[in-house]
């Protein structure tokens, strides 16, 4: 897969967010996007994932077959996305049923992530570093070349992020692409990094009306990591 992104905008509530973002990555290849808080990092990989519509710019994917870029990509996103009726095993489960491309059974993922022990619980009796962990066992029961991370290491202790710096190095190793909204590093030596610069909000005036329903439906969708 190649991802190729040229002079990428982004507007929320009437205002410039960031604009004339531009990068590339084939396969192996992994971007750390970095700025400081609400510079549009999270923006970024909502417009990549489809969630959110760019102000500007072109978007293009290759070498992924009649598939759209949404179906190429896994998000974990700022929430873990998950049910907290439902135990570990279930929303796993669930994932790989919906997504496809079944790879991992959802206990060997949890296994892997150090959570063979959390199959049967129900995620809400978990710790958030724990349910992090569930979140990241997505990447594992179904296959996405391209994987968007939103502050993959949240709530994770060091042996955990140790861990999942190692998956990360497996799936480039395999040829996947990874781009991570990140305030820390990622133990990725090789990855490439793009800063976001903060926006200068008295260089562009908000609209008369914003559309804060609009924002209130972004909001909702980070559910849906």
């Amino acid at each position: 897969m190649h991802l190729s992104v040229e002079q990428l905008a982004c507007r929320r509530s009437g205002r410039r967010v960031f604009g004339g973002l531009s990068f590339a990555l084939g396969p192996g290849e992994a971007l750390a996007v970095t700025g400081r808080n609400g510079a549009g990092k999270s923006s970024l990989l909502a417009i990549l994932s489809g969630r959110l519509r760019p102000d500007a710019g072109q978007i293009w994917v290759a070498d992924v077959g009649e598939a759209s870029l949404p179906e190429c990509l896994h998000t974990v996103g700022h929430r873990d996305g998950l049910k907290a009726a439902l135990s570990a095993g279930e929303n796993l489960a669930f994932a790989r049923a919906l997504l496809g491309d079944a790879r991992m059974q959802p206990r060997a993922a949890l296994a892997r992530l150090g959570l063979g022990h959390a199959h049967d619980l129900p995620v809400a009796y978990l710790s958030a570093g724990q349910r992090r962990r569930v979140a990241l066992a997505r990447l594992l029961v179904c296959h996405r070349p391209l994987w968007l991370l939103d502050e993959p290491t949240a709530a994770l202790d060091v042996a955990s992020q140790a861990l999942l710096a190692e998956l990360m190095a497996e799936h480039l190793a395999a040829g996947g692409l990874i781009v991570a909204a990140t305030h820390q590093a990622l133990g990725l030596e090789d990855a490439a990094t793009l800063a976001i610069a903060a926006p200068e909000f008295g260089l562009d005036r908000p609209s008369p009306t914003p559309d804060r329903d609009a924002d209130l439906r972004d909001a909702d969708l980070e559910d849906w990591a």
